[in-house]
Order: C-alpha cells, then sequence, then structure tokens
C-alpha cells in the first residue's frame, strides 16, 4: 500500500461558551486551585448546557469542516462518530448527526474508543477510501463528558470538560495525507477506566443510580502509568512508519488529558515541548475530542501548514491507544 492514500482536507471544531474555572471548583467540591494545576496543569474547562446535546455539538464542528472543504454534506460518503456520551444508546449518535446535517447517502455509524476515537476513526476513514467504497468520508468527535462525570470526586471531576471536532478526509492528490497509522486496545486493563453500571450487564435501576456506578470510575496511578508508556511506544511506531526521524516531527498533538502525560509522552517521544500543542489549561480532557479540537487551533494559528509533519497521539478507556502521522 503506498501512502498517502488520504488527506485531511479540513477541520472544524465547537465548545461550549460557558466556562468553569478552578476557582468554581473549590466553591463545590474540597479542593484548591494549586492542587488541580499542579497535578493538570488545568485551569478552566468549557461545560455545555443542559439543552446543548452532543449531536448538536458534532453537528457544528462537522459544517464548519464541510464549508471549509467545500464540500457539501450530500457527497459524504461516510460518517463516522467517536464518542463516549452519546446522547442516547438507540440509534447511533451518527445517524441523528446525518440526519440534521442532510447527509443523505452517507453510511452511518459510532465508534466506541474513548479517547482515542479520533485516531481509530481516522484510520478506518483511511481504510475506506483504500477500499474503493468512498472518495469522501466526514469524521466527527463529540464529547459531553460533564454529563458521565461524578461531580462530587475531585479526583476525577475537575479533569473534563466538553466539545467537538471534526474533519473531512478525502482521497490524496498529492503528498500531503496520512503516512502512517497505529491503533491498539489492550481488554485485560479495561476495569482501569470505565462506568460499570447502566448498561446491559448491570441495566440503570435504583441501586446503579444509589452508588453512583453510572458515572466515571478511574484508577489514576495506573492509567497514567500505562498512557505514557502506551502513547508513547505508538508516537515512536508512527514516527518509524512514516520514514520521519523525531527531529523532523514539526508538531506533536498528543491527548489532552494531563499535563504531566504530556510532557512525559514528548519526552520518551524524544520531540521537545516547544512542538508539542497544548491545550489542556483551557479546555481540560475532552475525551476523543481533544485532538481534533487542538489540530483545527494549530492550523488556524499557524502552528503548522502546507507540508508540516505532524503527530497525532492519544490514549482512552479500553484500553485504547494509537498514534497517526500526517503531512497537513
Amino acid at each position: 500500500m503506498t501512502r498517502p492514500i488520504s488527506e485531511v482536507a479540513s477541520t472544524g471544531r465547537f465548545l461550549p461558551d460557558r466556562v468553569l474555572t478552578n476557582e468554581d471548583w473549590t466553591r463545590m467540591v474540597d479542593t484548591t486551585e494549586q492542587w488541580i494545576v499542579e497535578r493538570t496543569g488545568i485551569h478552566e474547562r468549557r461545560v455545555a448546557s443542559s439543552c446543548t446535546s452532543v449531536c448538536d455539538m458534532g453537528v457544528a464542528a462537522a459544517e464548519q469542516a464541510l464549508e471549509r472543504a467545500g464540500v457539501g454534506a450530500g457527497d459524504v460518503d461516510l460518517l463516522l462518530v467517536s464518542t463516549a456520551t452519546p446522547d442516547r444508546l438507540l440509534p447511533s449518535t451518527a445517524c441523528d448527526i446525518q440526519a440534521r446535517l442532510g447527509a443523505n447517502k452517507a453510511a452511518a455509524m459510532d465508534i466506541s474508543a474513548a479517547c482515542t476515537g479520533y485516531l481509530y476513526i481516522l484510520a478506518l476513514a483511511e481504510g475506506y477510501i483504500a477500499s474503493g467504497m468512498g472518495e469522501v468520508v466526514l469524521v466527527v468527535s463529540t464529547e459531553k463528558m460533564t454529563s458521565i462525570m461524578d461531580w462530587e470526586d475531585r479526583s476525577t471531576a475537575v479533569l473534563f470538560g466538553d466539545g467537538a471536532g471534526a474533519s473531512v478526509i478525502r482521497r490524496a492528490t498529492g503528498d500531503r495525507g496520512i503516512l502512517a497509522n497505529d491503533i491498539r486496545s489492550d481488554g485485560k486493563l479495561a476495569d482501569l477506566l470505565q462506568r460499570p453500571g447502566g448498561g446491559a450487564l448491570r441495566p440503570f435501576d435504583d441501586s446503579v443510580l444509589a452508588d453512583r456506578s453510572h458515572l466515571l470510575l478511574m484508577e489514576g496511578r495506573e492509567v497514567f502509568k500505562n498512557a505514557v508508556r502506551a502513547m508513547s511506544r505508538s508516537s515512536r511506531l508512527a514516527i518509524r512508519q512514516a520514514g520521519w526521524t523525531a527531529d523532523e516531527v514539526d508538531l506533536l498533538i498528543p491527548h489532552q488529558a494531563n499535563i504531566r502525560i504530556i510532557e512525559a509522552t514528548a519526552r520518551y517521544a524524544r520531540v521537545p515541548m516547544e512542538k508539542v500543542y497544548v491545550n489542556v489549561h483551557r479546555y481540560g480532557n475532552i475525551s476523543s475530542a481533544t485532538v481534533p479540537v487542538a489540530l483545527d487551533e494549530a492550523l488556524e494559528q499557524g502552528r503548522i501548514g502546507p507540508g508540516s509533519n505532524v503527530l497525532l497521539v492519544a490514549f482512552g478507556a479500553g484500553l485504547t491507544w494509537g498514534a497517526t502521522a500526517l503531512r497537513v
């Protein structure tokens, strides 16, 4: 297979207007701004209103990406959505977004890979185009993490925010595009980051509500160790598969979970921090939307442009992880 097969033709993002600061958190749980910043690097995050749906945010990001690519919704062959927070369990959020956009000829499906979701749907989009089944794929990562976090648990609640990112993926016509993908998982570590209640095994009932098992649970130290190890390994593999050296990476865009994870991943991937895009201080962890939002911002700010070598890397529940090397 000769790459690039597909390219990121455009990007878009949506972030809610409401800003929740660390000072706000100090009035809700037993914490301090210093405690939050030292452990996470987060100063504020965005929170969607109760009337703003995951679909709403995904549609806003998708419309921006479609407009920038000069692509109509009716031209989309496949719509892939990554989300850990669907508005409803049936049908898929992708089908709801498809209907709102008017992407009438597209097949639509959700992918559940938690924070690694954007890299998973990028890989699937490339494969779909390589197979000849279509020429244009719309990928959307949209998350309302504040709807599933335990607002009484300071160790996890202060980490998360809401938002959406989207990209139009189409067949490459030159040397810009995806040069390497590495996506992996290890289900043996699934219990480190999970929502144990509310599914088919333990349907939502009064006991689930009482023990709050429908909300996010995380073993922070173990997640940290596995995240750094996995993202570093995938980063090095994607760099090698792309035919680059670490010095040739113009910008590393990691999952924005925690500044310490970002710094450790960059160090082991041998990419200096001045070449790392960081916005965790402004948005916190918006799960699979962190990478596409950061990619869109980096393009808008001129941190990268035509011909830039960009490395995307992420890690999430599952456990899942991966890296993508692309030339924008």
